[in-house]
């Protein structure tokens, strides 16, 4: 499987740059990463991980805005998702705000 994430911060209409992301597959951490100056995050696991099966990707929103001076009322995001084909490609944004979120499968 191949995973990436691209996080937007719709308040300030700019990318996310260093929210740090895990992934994980029940109680096993699979991966981690920290957003790049455009936001994204890609190539961050290990080659054949992850399978099938219900995944998450908890962002550390908390961080990101306390770090730009931002009182925010989610301290994490957690993206819940299933990984019917683990040859296929997944990509999930976040459209992130310090009192709103959103996100869907992208391509």
């Amino acid at each position: 499987m191949s995973l990436s994430t691209h996080v937007l911060d719709s308040s300030r209409g700019r990318p996310a740059e260093r929210v740090r992301v895990t992934l994980h597959q029940g109680d096993r951490l699979v991966g981690s990463g920290v957003t790049d100056d455009d936001g994204r995050l890609s190539d961050w696991l290990p080659e054949g991980e992850p399978g099938r099966g219900v995944h998450r990707l908890v962002f550390d929103t908390g961080a990101y805005f306390a770090e730009n001076g931002v009182a925010a009322f989610y301290p994490e995001v957690v993206v819940t998702f299933v990984v019917a084909d683990p040859a296929a490609h997944y990509h999930v944004p976040l459209l992130l705000s310090p009192f709103a979120y959103s996100t869907y499968r992208g391509s």
